[in-house]
């Protein structure tokens, strides 16, 4: 089998063919050009056309590297009269029509990026990192306009550290299916607002039952103004993170209350408080029980936070509201209210 037969092939031509390809030392050359008077294919529409307006300047596309070479094509595109669109660019059966590589070149890169960075991609098919990153642009939003779009039940909303510096994005995710859903540039009211309104819709919003948040409080409004018959789960890690807080908090101040001598007991104590008991060393242990003999903001801090941990131990809904009413009661009673529950 001759090598412009095989890359034909390879190539799916039906209206094309390879006329010759040039082998140099930096890469190999292929030469396509239209086959006959065989009726090419509109470029918008894909319809059939009859006549061909005019025919383009040359253009080159990058194609897998055969036998280590990187392979080009060459071709002169034509210029089709549809009867739909009009005069529009043909269809080439190897690329899109706005791409500078083949469909395969275009597959195989988006795939190895999802392994590896943009410039240890680049490097490996010979592109320009930029190229890389147009790719990536391209499949991305190839696959978010023709995902599935299922209805949506149970939905998580979580911020994640972008870099250094405070800057966070937003993170949307299907707790049902397991897949990401959306992601904005931001955590404020302003940045979420499009997933409810652009990328849900009213319609799919009145599908959510569940929606699985921290206690940010810009996400709650949110999610009443656009949801709000779906039900606010508030995840066990962030009010745990908010129970540390407060303890650390009252922690500080009662150690800038505290007279030298009085510091002592309390001193390299963050942790002590912080941890969970089970995961105490046995010093760390007989140090704590020593410490919570004091009757002090900080110890009744730290006990109130324990006492929130049973919650997590109930069975039975009628009781794990029974528990919680009854220490929103006694942390009200201590004056802690507002920081046990957060300021978020």
């Amino acid at each position: 089998m001759l090598i412009e037969t095989f890359i034909r092939k390879q190539l799916r031509l039906k209206a094309h063919t390879v006329t010759r390809v040039e082998e140099a030392d930096e890469h190999m050359l292929v030469h396509i050009d239209r086959l006959g008077k065989r009726l090419l294919r509109c470029g918008v529409c894909r319809q059939r056309c009859l006549e061909v307006h005019d025919i383009r300047k040359e253009r080159e596309w990058r194609d897998l590297s055969m036998r280590k070479l990187p392979l080009k094509l060459r071709y002169c595109p034509r210029r089709v009269e549809c009867p739909r669109c009009g005069v529009r660019v043909e269809d080439f059966p190897w690329a899109e029509p706005w791409a500078r590589v083949t469909t395969a070149l275009f597959h195989a890169v988006a795939k190895l990026a999802r392994e590896l960075s943009w410039q240890g991609t680049a490097r490996q098919y010979g592109l320009n990192w930029k190229s890389v990153a147009t790719i990536v642009k391209r499949a991305v939003q190839y696959g978010l306009k023709d995902r599935p779009r299922p209805p949506v039940h149970v939905i998580g909303i979580d911020e994640v550290s972008r870099r250094k510096g405070q800057v966070y994005l937003t993170v949307v995710y299907d707790l049902e299916r397991r897949v990401l859903l959306w992601v904005g540039d931001d955590r404020t009211e302003e940045a979420v607002r499009p997933f409810f309104t652009e990328e849900m819709g009213r319609r799919r919003c009145r599908t959510l039952q569940v929606i699985c948040m921290d206690m940010w409080a810009p996400y709650a409004k949110l999610v009443k103004d656009h949801a709000p018959k779906a039900q606010i789960l508030f995840d066990r890690f962030h009010i745990v993170k908010h129970l540390n807080e407060a303890v650390e908090e009252v922690r500080r101040s009662e150690m800038r209350r505290l007279s030298r001598k009085e510091k002592v007991a309390f001193k390299r104590s963050r942790w002590l408080l912080l941890k969970n008991p089970w995961n105490l060393s046995d010093d760390q242990k007989e140090r704590l029980s020593t410490l919570v003999r004091w009757n002090t903001p900080i110890v009744r801090a730290y006990y109130l936070k324990e006492a929130f941990q049973l919650f997590w131990d109930y069975k039975q809904p009628k009781r794990a509201e029974e528990h919680l009413k009854k220490w929103g009661s006694v942390a009200e009673s201590m004056g802690r209210i507002e920081d046990l529950l957060g300021n978020s």
